[in-house]
């Protein structure tokens, strides 16, 4: 029988079995010799083997319950995050079997994680090779379509052309790079060198970078809330985030309207929204927003690439906070982020 391979539940049934035969034989001795007031030192000792197969029996499901526990604590010390527990399986036994098994299967789900990493790590130093590659011969054409400029100022259909070979080469370079900002995300290689920050000023920071182009078409940003707000981020990266909403807001907007970002400060969390009074998102797309390269169908006239929300989100989630939008089709847009407090 497989159970009795245990060697502690084959103890168990030997000493159970010794105190039954011990019992038995007492009673035939007591029979045999026709002791006097037999039937009470049958009770004693039928009341003293049961105390003692008690015992026995509560000693080793004491000991089981112990084992049982440890395992379940080096399991959630794995849920937690620490990949190198193993439990104990030294033994005999249908537990053992069962730990044994959990023990294989960490192996296996390390190993898939190793792998997944140096996937991630293939990939991003994959996509930082080729983004390199590619700026020089960027910067190449773009030095060409300026000379090409230069030389036919008096050619109007060149001068059309060159300008429009230079937006699409702007594309490009801005699809190269967040390509690599993300897959740098997805492979967990960036640290987040995190500081006090004041959020009046990193929206500032944004507005200044925007203003330009706002201003050039006939657009406004606004900026509402406490100049006393601060929270700990990377400086850098939630720019990153927060100038990719304001683009997008500039990308969905007409002559007049306008791009307002607000900030504000509750109990737990620091809210930080861009909303707009565009085109709006239609319902259909809300689903699918932070999908990367998501391009809709009611939205081809743009010229996103599908990577802008897509960065932002990650940037967002890896400061433990979340991001959320609402639209109403041809009146508002407002992306919400929410950040913690405490991070």
């Amino acid at each position: 029988m497989r159970v009795l391979a245990n060697k502690k539940i084959k103890l168990l049934f030997e000493n159970i079995l010794i105190c039954i035969l011990t019992f038995a034989i007492i009673i035939v001795l007591l029979a045999g010799f026709k002791v006097k007031n037999a039937v009470i030192y049958i009770v004693i000792c039928f009341v003293f083997m049961s105390a003692i197969i008690i015992a026995l029996c509560y000693r080793y499901f004491k000991e089981q319950d112990k084992i049982m526990e440890s395992a379940i604590s080096q399991i959630t010390e794995y849920i937690s995050g620490n990949k190198d527990i193993m439990i104990e399986c030294n033994e005999e036994g249908e537990f053992y079997r069962l730990f044994h098994e959990v023990n294989s299967l960490v192996d296996i789900l390390n190993a898939h994680a190793e792998n997944e990493k140096n996937a991630k790590k293939f990939l991003k130093n994959t996509i930082s090779n080729m983004s390199h590659q590619l700026k020089t011969p960027l910067a190449a054409l773009n030095i060409y379509i300026g000379l090409i400029q230069d030389e036919a100022k008096e050619l109007p259909t060149i001068q059309e052309f060159s300008q429009l070979s230079e937006h699409e080469l702007d594309r490009i370079e801005i699809l190269v790079q967040n390509l690599l900002k993300i897959t740098k995300l997805d492979a967990g290689t960036i640290v987040l060198e995190k500081s006090l920050e004041n959020v009046s000023e990193l929206a500032k920071s944004v507005k200044k970078h925007f203003l330009f182009r706002a201003k050039q078409e006939g657009k406004e940003i606004c900026l509402s809330g406490s100049e006393e707000i601060t929270f700990l981020c990377d400086r850098n990266w939630i720019i990153e985030a927060i100038s990719n909403l304001v683009k997008n807001a500039l990308d969905h907007t007409k002559k007049g309207d306008s791009i307002r970002m607000e900030w504000r400060m509750f109990a737990s969390i620091i809210q930080i929204s861009i909303k707009d009074n565009g085109s709006g998102i239609h319902p259909e797309d809300l689903y699918h927003i932070f999908k990367r390269f998501y391009r809709s169908r009611y939205s081809k006239d743009t010229q996103g690439l599908g990577l802008g929300l897509s960065l932002t989100k990650a940037i967002v989630e890896e400061h433990n906070g979340t991001i959320e939008v609402d639209s109403t089709l041809g009146v508002e847009t407002s992306f919400i982020m929410n950040f913690p407090t405490k991070l």
